[in-house]
């Protein structure tokens, strides 16, 4: 950690090799969250990888706040997709924030957002950018392909 003065005001700056480091590690958490809590379904484990007040700043239909919230909505795409696999294609990193290109996969075996199983393999992609603190995710906002997946799944029709 460095210092610096100016006009009186005192500003701490991490160097360099120090802030890589960071974002390095904020990278690897979301990873391991996404491999541990949403592939491999060890949903309690969330509380490893986010903050208890984790906020998301996209919430997706009937989430509630809180890593209760996040963990719920995990729950119900793993009910709706058991097979899910939540796979990271590439990640772009600066200080505290992590951001994910993904791609997620699964077989729609039960309800989900209110949609009955069919059966309908799906490939959905997507950005999420998360915030970290202290080695936990503070904040997210995930946007999601979900037009894709409602016409995949057949609620919408498909292109001619």
């Amino acid at each position: 950690m460095g210092i610096f003065i100016k006009n009186r005001a005192v500003i701490l700056f991490a160097p360099e090799t120090e802030r890589k480091k960071m974002s390095q590690d904020n990278a690897k958490v979301v990873r391991e969250f996404a491999d541990e809590v949403i592939t491999n379904g060890k949903i309690e484990t969330a509380s490893h990888y986010a903050w208890e007040d984790v906020v998301e700043q996209v919430s997706l239909p009937g989430q509630g706040p809180g890593l209760d919230g996040l963990k719920d909505i995990i729950r119900a795409m793993r009910t709706g997709f058991p097979d899910l696999v939540f796979s990271i294609q590439e990640q772009i990193t600066e200080n505290d924030k992590v951001a994910s290109r993904f791609e997620w996969t699964g077989v729609h075996k039960g309800e989900f957002l209110g949609i009955p199983a069919t059966g309908q393999s799906v490939r959905v992609w997507g950005i999420v950018i998360d915030r970290l603190e202290d080695g936990r995710i503070k904040d997210t906002r995930i946007l999601m392909d979900t037009l894709g997946l409602m016409t995949q799944l057949g609620v919408l029709p498909a292109k001619s």
